[in-house]
Protein backbone atom coordinates (compact mmCIF):
# COMPACT_ATOMS: atom_id res chain seq x y z
CA UNK A 1 0.00 0.00 0.00
CA UNK A 2 1.00 3.49 -0.84
CA UNK A 3 0.41 6.55 0.46
CA UNK A 4 0.75 9.38 -1.84
CA UNK A 5 -0.47 12.98 -2.70
CA UNK A 6 -4.26 13.07 -4.77
CA UNK A 7 -4.22 14.27 -7.86
CA UNK A 8 -6.65 15.54 -9.86
CA UNK A 9 -6.67 11.86 -11.81
CA UNK A 10 -7.69 10.50 -8.37
CA UNK A 11 -11.20 12.52 -8.48
CA UNK A 12 -13.70 9.82 -9.16
CA UNK A 13 -12.13 7.67 -6.75
CA UNK A 14 -12.22 10.05 -3.95
CA UNK A 15 -15.75 11.20 -4.70
CA UNK A 16 -17.02 7.51 -4.37
CA UNK A 17 -15.28 7.19 -1.14
CA UNK A 18 -16.84 10.97 0.19
CA UNK A 19 -20.28 9.43 -0.79
CA UNK A 20 -19.07 6.24 1.24
CA UNK A 21 -18.39 8.92 4.49
CA UNK A 22 -22.37 10.33 3.81
CA UNK A 23 -21.19 13.53 1.30
CA UNK A 24 -22.14 12.39 -2.06
CA UNK A 25 -20.12 14.14 -4.57
CA UNK A 26 -19.78 14.13 -8.37
CA UNK A 27 -16.33 13.31 -9.75
CA UNK A 28 -16.71 16.60 -11.46
CA UNK A 29 -16.85 18.37 -7.83
CA UNK A 30 -13.98 16.03 -6.29
CA UNK A 31 -11.87 17.16 -9.00
CA UNK A 32 -12.22 20.93 -8.42
CA UNK A 33 -11.98 20.45 -4.24
CA UNK A 34 -8.47 18.61 -4.98
CA UNK A 35 -7.31 21.56 -6.98
CA UNK A 36 -7.59 23.75 -4.07
CA UNK A 37 -4.86 24.88 -2.30
CA UNK A 38 -5.95 24.69 1.56
CA UNK A 39 -4.35 21.69 2.69
CA UNK A 40 -2.86 18.85 1.52
CA UNK A 41 -4.84 15.44 0.18
CA UNK A 42 -3.76 11.95 0.50
CA UNK A 43 -4.92 8.85 -1.09
CA UNK A 44 -4.07 5.21 -0.12
CA UNK A 45 -3.54 3.12 -3.43
CA UNK A 46 -3.52 -0.73 -3.26
CA UNK A 47 -3.08 -2.46 -6.19
CA UNK A 48 -3.49 0.74 -8.40
CA UNK A 49 -6.51 1.22 -6.63
CA UNK A 50 -7.51 4.34 -4.81
CA UNK A 51 -9.21 2.85 -0.72
CA UNK A 52 -8.58 5.43 1.69
CA UNK A 53 -8.54 9.23 1.62
CA UNK A 54 -7.46 11.66 4.23
CA UNK A 55 -7.16 15.75 3.97
CA UNK A 56 -5.15 17.66 6.45
CA UNK A 57 -5.12 21.67 7.32
CA UNK A 58 -2.54 23.45 9.15
CA UNK A 59 -3.74 26.62 10.40
CA UNK A 60 -2.10 29.33 13.26
CA UNK A 61 -4.85 29.36 16.57
CA UNK A 62 -4.44 32.31 18.58
CA UNK A 63 -4.94 30.37 22.16
CA UNK A 64 -1.94 28.70 20.73
CA UNK A 65 2.14 29.32 20.24
CA UNK A 66 2.36 26.88 17.06
CA UNK A 67 0.12 26.04 14.36
CA UNK A 68 -2.61 23.27 14.77
CA UNK A 69 -3.34 20.40 12.20
CA UNK A 70 -6.65 18.77 11.54
CA UNK A 71 -7.88 16.11 9.70
CA UNK A 72 -10.91 17.07 8.20
CA UNK A 73 -11.29 13.93 5.93
CA UNK A 74 -10.76 9.94 6.52
CA UNK A 75 -12.40 7.53 5.24
CA UNK A 76 -11.40 3.99 3.99
CA UNK A 77 -13.46 2.12 1.38
CA UNK A 78 -15.35 -0.61 3.20
CA UNK A 79 -13.84 -3.97 1.74
CA UNK A 80 -10.57 -2.12 2.59
CA UNK A 81 -11.54 -1.80 6.16
CA UNK A 82 -8.86 -3.49 8.94
CA UNK A 83 -6.02 -3.39 6.18
CA UNK A 84 -3.68 -0.69 7.44
CA UNK A 85 -4.92 2.11 5.35
CA UNK A 86 -6.37 4.61 7.77
CA UNK A 87 -3.56 3.54 10.35
CA UNK A 88 -1.22 4.97 6.85
CA UNK A 89 -3.53 7.88 6.06
CA UNK A 90 -3.22 8.94 9.74
CA UNK A 91 0.35 8.85 10.52
CA UNK A 92 1.70 10.45 7.57
CA UNK A 93 -0.46 13.18 8.37
CA UNK A 94 0.80 13.25 11.92
CA UNK A 95 4.23 13.45 9.61
CA UNK A 96 3.37 16.33 7.56
CA UNK A 97 1.95 18.18 10.53
CA UNK A 98 5.08 17.82 12.36
CA UNK A 99 7.21 18.93 9.56
CA UNK A 100 4.93 22.10 9.44
CA UNK A 101 5.67 23.13 13.16
CA UNK A 102 2.34 21.61 14.48
CA UNK A 103 2.45 20.53 18.25
CA UNK A 104 -1.16 19.44 18.18
CA UNK A 105 -3.40 18.09 15.29
CA UNK A 106 -7.41 17.25 15.40
CA UNK A 107 -10.35 15.53 13.84
CA UNK A 108 -13.67 15.64 14.27
CA UNK A 109 -16.07 13.07 13.72
CA UNK A 110 -19.69 13.14 13.80
CA UNK A 111 -21.94 11.75 16.86
CA UNK A 112 -23.80 9.08 14.83
CA UNK A 113 -24.30 5.57 16.17
CA UNK A 114 -22.51 4.22 12.46
CA UNK A 115 -19.24 6.21 13.08
CA UNK A 116 -18.41 4.55 16.56
CA UNK A 117 -15.95 2.44 15.04
CA UNK A 118 -14.21 5.23 13.90
CA UNK A 119 -14.37 6.71 17.51
CA UNK A 120 -13.24 3.33 18.68
CA UNK A 121 -9.91 3.19 15.82
CA UNK A 122 -8.88 6.90 16.55
CA UNK A 123 -8.72 6.47 20.15
CA UNK A 124 -6.91 3.13 19.49
CA UNK A 125 -4.34 5.34 17.95
CA UNK A 126 -3.84 7.82 20.97
CA UNK A 127 -6.99 10.12 20.08
CA UNK A 128 -9.06 11.77 23.04
CA UNK A 129 -12.37 13.28 23.20
CA UNK A 130 -11.61 16.59 24.34
CA UNK A 131 -14.08 18.78 23.75
CA UNK A 132 -17.40 19.56 21.82
CA UNK A 133 -17.97 20.64 17.85
CA UNK A 134 -20.82 22.92 17.52
CA UNK A 135 -21.66 23.73 14.18
CA UNK A 136 -24.12 26.53 12.19
CA UNK A 137 -25.03 26.01 8.40
CA UNK A 138 -24.83 29.72 7.14
CA UNK A 139 -26.54 28.98 4.19
CA UNK A 140 -25.74 28.86 0.42
CA UNK A 141 -24.24 25.57 -1.20
CA UNK A 142 -23.39 23.07 0.33
CA UNK A 143 -20.37 22.66 2.66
Amino acid sequence: MTIRDATAADAAEVAALLGELGYPTSAGEAAERLGRSDGRVLVAESEGRVVGVAALAVAPQLHYAAPVARVTTLVVSEPARGCGAGRRLMARAEELAREAGCHDIELTSGIRLEREAAHRFYEALGYERTSYHFHRRLGGGEC
